[in-house]
């Protein structure tokens, strides 16, 4: 029989034990059947809320769909759905029923999906109706690809999701996995090249909880936590599915993208105790006249991740609010955050300390450890961390290094043990021989009352040498001017060493951004050339 995890919390980090027999579905939804959480409340999206009873039923009713259809143990089933309840149906009913899920970013393009449908060899695709027009050309180019269900709707020559599961048993017996057997899948965001599918381990979900969310964030059953982060990609599962599950709490889904007025109106209704977020929604929503009060909340955390929290967006929040935001740094290939700030030692402008059960070390160009102050590239070694690149023996073995993972941000660690995030390391500019951080001169701009946000990439002068140049959005209301630029190029003289100043300032309407949020600078060079 399947076996649950144990965790002593009395040690730090805390003892997790992941028994050899072991599923990670098995584990989230048992655990809460057993403390007799079975009538409350674990989801609540834009039609409804399901207990957790009944979301045991859902994911037993989906891994019998699964089991006749024919999907085997191991074999991917890909899931491109909106946050709905569907979601943690599916997800769970796939790992319980041993085949392997494989969560796609909703926001791609139909080539996109092509490459991953042939690339991870899915038998099953399950997506969202609004989202099948980009799949419906390109399905039949799949040849692995055997079934599609259809979820919120009906589509010709597909299943119906809520058909397929009104038919199906309520009783599935857990596929006999180890916790070293892969469980599910996450298609990286990479700056560069074809996504690479990182494989994790169906211990890796519960390691998250139990190491990250439990000791810093406090959570517990009594929580309603809303994650504005999707749950399809690394830091919205953990937030709005394994954390949640792992102690009994209420996530709250929404379907639709998360503009400011979406995630205001989650945020009055529900009242959320834990909120997460990203650096530019944050930015998004104080700009926003509709920003609610701080005396309308009932915030005991907020989180970011994704990207840098600029110091001025984490002040203007705390000030607003009265609660810090828990800057943090994780990966599709670590799964969740392991460096991070904590409640009452948040020091905006860095993103904190390692997380307790994760090491981390900076190394420089020559592979060695740099000193205190200087900077290297980040590497973590701990036990959540991604087991391949599917397919791709080369990337992998540049990537997972004899227990290290190298996560290709470059950072600087204080006297006192904060780390520093100074950019992706191709994103380094060298001006004048010395290295300058895009995002030191970033977080300078955006404290100027007339920036909402702001990308720095280097460019060519005249002399082919490389400078800083800016990539600007103003607030509302701010028109761009030839004076506004000059204004902001002395700002950044005044704050910063004068060779770091941007020479170029560009005003343009929005940065392109992966759907993590994260400012995909390499689309601003590749324009700028």
């Amino acid at each position: 029989m399947t076996q649950l995890s144990r965790v002593d919390r009395k040690s730090s980090p805390p003892d997790i034990h992941i028994p050899r027999e072991y599923n990670a579905a098995h584990d989230l939804i048992e655990r809460n059947l057993q403390a007799g959480r079975a009538d409350k409340v674990a989801f609540i999206d834009d039609k409804g809320s399901t207990t957790y009873g009944e979301l045991a039923k859902r994911v037993n009713r989906f891994a019998n769909v699964l089991a006749a259809l024919d999907v085997r143990q191991e074999e991917r089933i890909m899931l491109c759905l909106l946050d709905t309840i569907d979601f943690p149906t599916a997800f769970l009913g796939g790992i319980k029923a041993g085949a392997v899920p494989v969560a796609a970013n909703t926001l791609l393009t139909p080539s996109d999906y092509q490459y991953m449908l042939r690339d991870s060899r899915a038998r099953v695709l399950v997506v969202s109706k609004l989202l099948w027009p980009q799949f419906r050309e390109i399905v039949k180019d799949a040849p692995q690809l055997k079934h599609v269900i259809i979820s919120g709707g009906e589509e010709p020559d597909t299943l119906n999701f809520d058909a397929q599961l009104a038919a199906a048993g309520e009783v599935f017996h857990t596929a006999e996995t180890t916790c070293d057997d892969p469980c599910f899948w996450l298609y990286s965001s990479g700056s560069t090249g074809k996504p690479k599918g990182t494989v994790h381990v169906q211990a890796s979900l519960i390691q998250t909880a139990e190491l990250y969310a439990i000791p810093t964030l406090n959570i517990s059953e009594n929580d309603l936590v809303f994650s504005a982060a999707k749950l399809f990609f690394a830091y919205g599962l953990g937030n709005g599915l394994t954390f949640p599950m792992a102690v009994g709490a209420t996530a709250v889904l929404m379907a639709e993208r998360p503009t400011a007025d979406a995630v205001f109106k989650r945020l009055r209704t529900y009242q959320p105790t834990i909120f997460y977020g990203v650096p530019t929604l944050y930015a998004m929503m104080l700009a926003n006249p509709d920003c609610p009060r701080g005396e309308e909340m009932k915030f005991r955390h907020c989180t970011s991740a994704g990207e840098a929290l600029p110091e001025e967006i984490g002040k203007q929040w705390t000030a607003r609010f009265g609660v810090d935001i828990l800057d943090g740094i994780g990966s599709t290939e670590m799964l969740h955050i392991f460096l991070s700030n904590r409640a009452g030692e948040v020091r905006y402008g860095t993103t904190g300390k390692p997380v307790p059960g994760y090491e981390v070390r900076l190394v420089g160009d020559d592979g060695r450890p740099v000193a205190t102050g200087e900077v290297g590239e980040l590497q973590i070694h701990g036990p959540s961390s991604a087991l391949i690149y599917w397919n791709n023996v080369e990337k992998t073995h540049s990537t997972f290094q004899g227990g290290w993972t190298r996560s290709g941000d470059k950072y600087s660690m204080t006297e006192d043990g904060y780390y520093v995030y100074s950019g992706r390391s191709d994103d380094m500019l060298k001006v004048g021989g010395i290295y300058v951080s895009p995002i030191e001169v970033e977080s300078a701009l955006i404290t100027h009352p007339a920036v909402l946000e702001v990308a720095v990439i280097g460019r060519e002068d005249g002399d082919k040498l490389i400078k800083p140049a800016a990539y600007v959005v103003l607030k509302q209301g701010v028109a761009a001017s030839p004076e506004l630029a000059e204004e902001l190029k002395q700002f950044i003289k005044s704050r910063l060493a004068p060779y770091k100043f941007p020479r170029w300032i560009e005003f343009v309407a929005d940065l392109p951004k992966t759907a993590t949020g994260k400012i995909q600078r390499f689309k601003l060079r590749a324009a700028a050339k």
